[in-house]
């Protein structure tokens, strides 16, 4: 059986429910997954066994996390002979995927965006085969107070809801199911080569 990695890094666990819903459609189309905690120190997986790798973090801050940094930069040589993918999760992903913003604000988010992975890859050294922007959350109910009160400023600023009493999901989850349908095409190509 052709077997996933998706290795994610999260601050407020919206990051883990994207990973765990990339899981459930690769499952659903046949594929082992063994989901990997970028944080965790105690256990690592072994990259050389999986036909495909994702990976997802969360930004903040501009910033990438350094536990995903320290993973690609540990596993780099085998994730640049396997299909990859990084998926950056944030707010600003949702602006920019926000078909009532202009145009121009869209594509400004979306330089940045892209900015913020072109800095994690030079770091690391290392260029996924495929790189998707997905909108995050306002995990409203998992903040402390201080980030709760900023966040809720920069949604006024936005225009986004500033309910604190409950989480705001902007992620577009068939948006997820389709770049795994995709993802698959590129991992049975390289699959037939290896066999």
């Amino acid at each position: 059986m052709t077997s996933i990695l998706i290795v994610y890094a999260t601050r407020d666990g919206h990051t883990r429910l994207v990973a765990q819903h990339l899981a459930k459609r690769f499952n659903k189309l046949g594929y082992f997954v063994q989901l990997y905690d970028a944080r965790d120190t105690t256990t690592k997986p072994r990259v050389a066994q999986f036909s495909g790798i994702v990976l997802a973090a969360s930004l903040r801050m501009a910033k990438h996390h350094k536990e995903m940094r320290q993973f690609i930069e540990r596993e780099r040589e085998w994730l640049a002979v396997r299909p990859t993918a990084f998926l950056s999760v944030s707010l600003s992903a949702a602006g920019a995927q926000d078909a009532s913003r202009p145009a121009e604000y869209r594509e400004r988010v979306t330089l940045e965006l892209e900015k913020c992975t072109d800095q994690l890859y030079a770091k690391t050294r290392w260029r996924p085969g495929r790189t998707e922007f997905v909108a995050g959350a306002l995990m409203y109910t998992r903040y402390n107070p201080l980030l709760r009160w900023v966040m809720q400023r920069i949604a006024r600023k936005e225009g986004a809801s500033t309910n604190t009493r409950e989480d705001h999901v902007f992620t577009d989850w068939k948006a997820l199911d389709r770049f795994v349908d995709d993802f698959v095409a590129t991992i049975e190509p390289a699959v037939a080569v290896a066999s």
